[in-house]
């Protein structure tokens, strides 16, 4: 292939592998807690802790599913790997009065967030949900994952004892 030709692939390339990997920390946004309190997310990545962030809504099927297997094994996480999870609800401001129902119905005893606006969803450039991201202690983003299957939490607990190493 002709060098003048390669070089405009090669450098649209490098700019396409740049974007896809410049979001490495949680951004400056401020999600609410179900009280209506105001919070950055960046408190998070700054705790020291392994930090599992998962995006949810009330509608979603798959997201209730990943919810209720993170919660099975949060006790034993939090104690094997001095980790937390948060999970945020990017449901809209209808949808935001089934959350604590849901939330305490089901028995999820993990830090719960709204998004209301989208605005740390948009900030983090995804679409779907469930959507996953693994913080290590110093806050850097360091696993991400769209979507869930049953056994997806093997996945996420193999990427902890990673970081514990």
């Amino acid at each position: 292939m002709n060098p003048v030709k390669l070089f405009p692939l090669t450098f649209l390339f490098m700019i396409v592998a740049t974007a896809s990997f410049a979001q490495r920390t949680l951004p400056e946004v401020n999600v609410r807690t179900l009280e209506g309190q105001s919070i950055n997310i960046q408190t998070h990545a700054e705790n020291d802790k392994i930090t599992f962030i998962t995006f949810w809504a009330t509608w979603c099927v798959p997201c209730r599913r990943e919810l209720d297997a993170l919660a099975d094994l949060y006790e034993e996480w939090k104690e094997e790997f001095d980790m937390e999870i948060v999970a945020i609800s990017i449901d809209d401001t209808r949808g935001l009065a089934r959350v604590r129902p849901m939330v305490q119905q089901n028995g999820w005893d993990f830090t719960i967030y709204t998004d209301t606006n989208q605005d740390l969803k948009n900030a983090l450039n995804f679409q779907t949900i469930p959507q996953s991201f693994l913080l290590d202690k110093k806050g850097n983003i360091v696993y991400s994952h769209s979507g869930y299957a049953p056994g997806d939490e093997v996945e996420i607990e193999d990427k902890m004892r990673e970081l514990v190493r």
